[in-house]
Parts: C-alpha cells; sequence; structure tokens
C-alpha cells in the first residue's frame, strides 16, 4: 500500500462545496452557449477545482480514498447535471430567438422586380452638380421647350448663322411661333440672369436636342452642363482655374487643362478646352471636353447686364461625352438603348 506524501487531506466537505457553488453560479449565470463553454473549461475540466481535487486522491491513504471519491464524483455530478440543464436551456432560447429573426411570411407576395438604381449618366450629371455647389455655385433649370430668342437671339447668334437651319434644329410647327427644342442649355443662362440679377454663378445642366442621326458619337437627344459666372472683375484667369479645379475634381489631382484659340457666338474670347486625362486607357493623353471663354458682351446686353460693369465667363461639356472618355466606353447607342447590362457595370449608385 502506498503512503500519503501530505500529512493532511486537501478533500474536504468545505473545499468540495466551495468549488461546487463557484460553478453552479458560473452556469446559472452564463448568458448564451459561448459563454458556457467558458464555464466548462473553468469547473469542469482539467485545470479546475474539483479536477484538482480528484487528482488528489492518488496522494491519499487507501482507506480515505473512498469516501473522498464519494463526495468528488458527488460534485463533479451536480455541476454535469446543471450544466446539461443550462446547455439545453441556452440552446432552445436561442433557437427560439433565430426562429423569430428569420420568420419568414410564406403567404406574403415575393418581390420580383429588382431593385434599380440612377442611370450612369444621371449620377454624373449629379456628381458634377454636387462639385460646382460645393464651390458656392446654385443649379438653375429651364424649359426644354424654348423660345427661339431666349435660345439664338439672346445669345448673339446671328440670323443666318447655320445652327438657326431646320437641319440643324428641331422647330416645332407653326414655325412662325418661334419655338424650338432648345439645342443647348445657355438659354438657362440668359433666364438666370434675367431672373436673378447679378453677381451669379450658376450651373445648368439638362437634356438639349439637335437633329442628329444616332450612331456611336452623335445622338438627337443629349445631356450637358454649362457654367455661368458673372461678377465685377473676372477674367480668363478665373475661368481657368475654376476649370482646372472642376477637372481635378473630377479626374484626380493629376489632372490639368489646356485652352485653343476657338469662336463661339456668345464668348469673346473664346476657347475650346482639353483635359489631360491621367487614367485614360492605353495611358494619359489630351482629350478635347469641351468649349469656354469670356461672356460676350452682347449677350450681358440682352439680359440687361452693363458689361463696362459687369464681366463674366462661360463653360460647357455634353455629359455623355465625358462618361465616355471617364469610363472608356465606345459607342454612345448603349446609353440610350435602356440594355441593363449597360447600368449593371457601374454598380447600383441610389
Amino acid at each position: 500500500m502506498s503512503e500519503s506524501p501530505n500529512s493532511s487531506n486537501p478533500i474536504t466537505p468545505d473545499a468540495v462545496d466551495a468549488a461546487v457553488e463557484a460553478g453552479l453560479e458560473a452556469i446559472a449565470t452564463a448568458a448564451d452557449s459561448a459563454a458556457l463553454k467558458v464555464v466548462r473549461g473553468a469547473h469542469l475540466a482539467d485545470g479546475s477545482p474539483l479536477a484538482g481535487l480528484n487528482a488528489a486522491l492518488r496522494h491519499l491513504p487507501n482507506d480515505e480514498k473512498k469516501a473522498s471519491g464519494k463526495l468528488v464524483g458527488q460534485a463533479r455530478g451536480r455541476l454535469n447535471t446543471a450544466y446539461a440543464a443550462r446547455e439545453e436551456e441556452l440552446a432552445r432560447a436561442e433557437a427560439e430567438r433565430r426562429l423569430a429573426e428569420e420568420t419568414v411570411d410564406v403567404t406574403t407576395a415575393g418581390s420580383r422586380d429588382p431593385l434599380g438604381a440612377r442611370h450612369p449618366l444621371t449620377a454624373l450629371q449629379d456628381r458634377v452638380s454636387d462639385i460646382f455647389v460645393g464651390m458656392g455655385w446654385e443649379i438653375a433649370d429651364g424649359p426644354e421647350l424654348e423660345n427661339e430668342w431666349f435660345n439664338f437671339d439672346a445669345l448673339n447668334f446671328d440670323a443666318d448663322h447655320p445652327a438657326r437651319a431646320m437641319q440643324d434644329t428641331f422647330f416645332v410647327e407653326p414655325v412662325d411661333r418661334h419655338l424650338v427644342m432648345r439645342t443647348h442649355t445657355s438659354p438657362v443662362q440668359v433666364r438666370s440672369l434675367l431672373e436673378r440679377g447679378v453677381p451669379l454663378y450658376v450651373l445648368c445642366p439638362g437634356r438639349t436636342f439637335r437633329t442628329d442621326e444616332l450612331d456611336a458619337t452623335h445622338t438627337p437627344v443629349f445631356m450637358q452642363f454649362e457654367g455661368l459666372a458673372i461678377d465685377r472683375g473676372l477674367t480668363m484667369a478665373h475661368l481657368r482655374g475654376t476649370l482646372e479645379h472642376f477637372a481635378r475634381a473630377m479626374f484626380g489631382d493629376e489632372a490639368r487643362i489646356r485652352l485653343r484659340n476657338n469662336y463661339f457666338p456668345f464668348t469673346e474670347p473664346s476657347a475650346e478646352m482639353d483635359i489631360w486625362h491621367p487614367g485614360a486607357k492605353g495611358g494619359p493623353r489630351w482629350i478635347e471636353w469641351g468649349g469656354c471663354g469670356m461672356v460676350h458682351p452682347n449677350v450681358l446686353r440682352a439680359a440687361g447686364v452693363d458689361p463696362d460693369e459687369y464681366q463674366g465667363f462661360a463653360f460647357g461639356m455634353g455629359t455623355e461625352r465625358t462618361l465616355m472618355f471617364r469610363n472608356e466606353l465606345s459607342d454612345m447607342r448603349d446609353m440610350v438603348e435602356g440594355d441593363i447590362r449597360f447600368s449593371e457595370q457601374f454598380g447600383m449608385v441610389i
């Protein structure tokens, strides 16, 4: 018979009861199954107080092992019973909670319509508007069926200008009413000057119409955004600074612009604007983006503004064209044919 190296028996009723009470309290307060597993490791597994008392049995004299073993065994039985009951209780509660959270009313008709999103042209138009609103500009809108005076005369178009011919502009019958489908959003600029006065900083986005055949680079209905700034002391430097900021906001900090001489009836001097597109497919390159210039004095006079006191600049770009080179698109017809596969590649922009 082996003899215990210790002179006293550590398995006392008090030690066993303390281990059991601690275990029962931990089991009862476990909030979920994961917490209960932690309790098992602390109070029932190897390293727990009861496991330590059970290991001490082998060092006891033979005449003490039976009583001490029974004491430890009964304690472990109480904890295992309490653990199993709490485990079942928590599992049932968690299952009921999942069922409540995942309940599906099978009698309700399901939605067969997929979620929609804005067209990429609309999303781009809104992004442009947000950039200029952030600069303190206002957004202006106007009618698509426009008087010929707003569309041409007030913008310094001569009576024999080619754009006023029937082959370029949609005239509404009878022609002597002088109503056209606006060929640009510039009439909104004139209306804004008349309605709001000066100083004026407005962006005019919208839909326009020209008698173009639908092909890869033309469409009879297209979108534009045009800007107009009228104030004292404005110069081409202000125009360039505005467009450079706009370009960087649209295409990144590496984007920049260049201006080339051109002619437009409503600006003097006038310029074509190119943008250095750093993210273009195939490598960075210059791309023609739109037109701009200082507002012609005749346009200011038509709106009742003294050109000797106020000056201004204007610019305009096509939304479809911007989307095409910004996203490397090759065919404008994809934008108008309504194929959902075209819009899906831009993501679900709400």
